[in-house]
């Protein structure tokens, strides 16, 4: 079958440019190989043309935008989700205007496709009450309720991002006083997370169960599995963190967030530091953000949780019962005065 320029252009783009030139993370590799992977498959189911048979020219910024609606309405994706495609889509196509400047104008008219507004979410997290609950929900008499409540302890109290917490390994992490456990952020950046000692203990407890701390040649063995033996991937554990929400849901519903993913319980986590009195450095680096600015935003649903209350717990008064400050010739005289 005779090659095409499509073909040979993403697979240099995935396998050379963006590992090579660009020194971009496997994870981000992975993500804008996913982008493609669902373009291909719109191709071909939606517009009926073969993977194999596709080429620069039959590409067009109509179909790119055919492509961002299909992801938007058919597979029901959020607004975030499909500027991530597009952003994947401009990075492809501004690397095929540098090698063929015969596609320049098609690549110039893809870059030019704008991202999506999206709407500003609510943060979700859990009150402590919440938090209590969800983590109550694994039954811990079992071996699989053991390591799910080992895993959600471990994803609040360390506030890991998903993906961080599926790529621990048992060496990661540290029971020695102070106990810590090392976690590999977005854009290879390395943290160092201080865990609780009851949260050391849970994480002792399942590892020596499982038998991984007997033995130097599993320091690189996951530290959460699936019956694969192979490490747990986001969709698994977001399917466990679902799986005892439901759970707590039905026990008390109110204190239980209405959206919930495993990036609340690392919300969750800031928002406890923040009421405990941490200053917002200290919870940028615990967070592991590039600049403090993101983490203000912690800051921000705290001071507006805290206005509400004040709010709610005081009535406001009529116009008729507020006083007549004008008609105080005491106030009024006592005002002049000030200003002489």
């Amino acid at each position: 079958m005779k090659e095409t320029d499509f073909a040979k252009h993403l697979t240099d783009f995935l396998s050379k440019y963006l590992p090579g030139q660009r020194n971009l993370s496997m994870n981000t590799i992975v993500s804008y190989r996913d982008t493609f992977k669902l373009f291909l498959i719109f191709c071909e189911t939606e517009k009926k043309k073969k993977a194999m048979h596709l080429n620069l020219e039959y590409i067009s910024r109509e179909l790119v935008v055919d492509y961002l609606s299909w992801v938007e309405n058919k597979r029901d994706c959020c607004i975030s989700t499909r500027n991530q495609r597009l952003a994947a889509l401009r990075s492809f196509f501004h690397y095929v205007s540098t090698t063929t400047p015969d596609a320049l104008l098609v690549c110039q008219k893809i870059f030019n496709i704008p991202m999506k507004k999206d709407t500003k979410q609510v943060m979700s997290y859990f009150s402590p009450e919440g938090l209590h609950l969800l983590l109550n929900q694994p039954d811990t008499t079992t071996k699989q309720g053991r390591r799910e409540h080992a895993l959600l302890v471990l994803l609040y109290d360390s506030a890991a991002r998903v993906q961080e917490l599926a790529d621990l390994c048992v060496r990661n992490i540290r029971f020695e006083t102070p106990a810590t456990v090392i976690l590999h952020g977005k854009g290879r950046k390395t943290r160092i997370v201080p865990l609780s000692s009851k949260t050391a203990s849970i994480i002792k407890n399942y590892l020596d169960e499982k038998g991984l701390l007997n033995n130097t040649a599993f320091l690189d063995f996951p530290m959460f599995s699936n019956s694969r033996k192979s490490k747990l991937t986001r969709a698994g554990i977001n399917y466990i963190l679902r799986k005892h929400v439901e759970s707590a849901r039905k026990i008390n519903e109110s204190l239980i967030p209405k959206k919930v993913s495993p990036h609340c319980l690392r919300h969750s986590k800031a928002v406890h530091l923040l009421r405990s009195g941490v200053a917002l450095i200290y919870i940028r680096d615990f967070l592991g953000h590039t600049s403090v600015t993101t983490t203000e935003i912690y800051a921000k649903v705290d001071t507006e949780e805290k206005r509400n209350a004040l709010e709610n717990a005081y009535e406001i008064p009529s116009q008729e019962a507020i006083p007549d400050w004008e008609a105080d010739k005491g106030l009024m005289a006592w005002l002049t005065n000030l200003c002489q």
